[in-house]
């Protein structure tokens, strides 16, 4: 098998090599601008997470990709280029990844000109639509989808022992874009589903171009050399925060809700909006407030009351699901191609990502 550290750069080397020509073609008309916008003064960003499971947590490993639509010149200024075309990325992908498997010695080039010579060609690239920098929420959820655990629970059924025929644990998984289901032993399926646990110290999601920490590093290096005048004895010991006051409330109390569904600024008895007053951080002081409210438990802290909904699916035997679980031929979809928005939660929103 070969390395996902592989798969990675070869979706960065043909997105950024794609990216810098469609800038330079955008600003061709002008010769002067064509010549000072040259590929090797441009840089584009991505962020690139890669996830190895199928519908049915099958190993099916492909990318997920947040990029700039342009590239970033040498005076920070940004150059949008021309839209992506799925067809062109999908071509020079592949052929990216061939030469990747033929340096690594794990196919031969007779194996190649097999798949060339296949109708579908088992590559397959999925251009979204572009989401504005001041859409937040867009850039939250699209962020929150390339990233998603890669089961439902919503979507799974456990067959306990004492109702399947053969008095074994079963687990009922129903795909997503097929709308068929799959049976897995409940060992089956934890086998299946440790198979996409990623290994001590691998980084699943990754930053390039741009957005890498040597760039992120060397602008903040920069810039704090302009606060310094270039005097290296200079040096700035206490760093003031860029975020006020009020809109670190927000986020504190924003983020609480978004973990524990419940907002931490709602009065619970009459249901207005508190304000703070001060905050205590003396761990004694701390105790005895808690104390006195019964709300100190030293040996566990459970989350806010009415803060987790559980859905628990009733306990069916195998036979009822097969009986009602009838699905014809018919009504098959092919799996073969990942398609986008395979979780419940990326369905909220339209926006989508660049799906190499």
């Amino acid at each position: 098998m070969f390395s996902l550290n592989s798969f990675y750069l070869c979706a960065w080397n043909v997105l950024s090599e794609y990216l810098k020509t469609s800038v330079s073609k955008e600003n061709s008309a002008d010769k002067q601008a064509a010549g000072k916008a040259c590929c090797s003064s441009m840089q584009p960003g991505c962020v690139i997470a890669v996830q190895t499971f199928g519908e049915f947590l099958n190993f099916n490993p492909h990318l997920h990709i947040i990029a700039t639509d342009g590239c970033f010149h040498d005076d920070r200024r940004f150059i949008k280029g021309a839209l992506p075309v799925a067809a062109d990325l999908e071509q020079a992908f592949a052929a990216e990844v061939f030469n990747m498997l033929i340096k690594e010695e794990k196919i031969s080039l007779s194996v190649v000109d097999n798949m060339n010579s296949w109708q579908h060609s088992g590559f397959n690239v999925y251009c979204g639509q572009a989401v504005s920098p001041f859409d937040d929420e867009g850039i939250e959820k699209l962020s929150q989808y390339i990233v998603r655990a890669p089961f439902s629970q919503e979507r799974m059924i456990y067959i306990p022992e004492h109702d399947s025929a053969d008095r074994k644990a079963r687990v009922i998984y129903e795909g997503k874009t097929s709308k068929l289901s799959e049976t897995f032993t409940a060992l089956d399926f934890l086998a299946r589903l440790v198979t996409h646990i990623p290994g001590r110290g691998e980084q699943m999601v990754r930053y390039y171009g741009f957005y890498s920490n040597k760039s992120r590093g060397m602008r903040k290096k920069e810039e704090q050399e302009k606060q310094d005048g270039n005097n290296p004895d200079s040096v700035q010991v206490i760093v003031d925060s860029n975020i006020g006051r009020k809109k670190f409330r927000k986020n504190w109390a924003r983020l609480i809700q978004k973990i524990y569904h419940v907002n931490p600024l709602l009065c619970p008895k009459c249901n207005g909006e508190m304000r703070i007053i001060s905050f205590i951080e003396d761990e004694a002081a701390i105790k005895k407030i808690l104390i006195h409210l019964n709300l100190w438990l030293p040996d566990n802290h459970d989350p806010p009351p009415g803060s987790i909904m559980l859905q628990v699916q009733p306990h069916r035997s195998f036979e009822w699901w097969e009986a009602i679980n009838q699905v014809s031929d018919l009504e098959y979809v092919d799996d073969s191609m990942q398609k986008p928005y395979e979780d419940d939660f990326s369905q909220q929103t339209p926006y989508e990502n660049w799906d190499i």
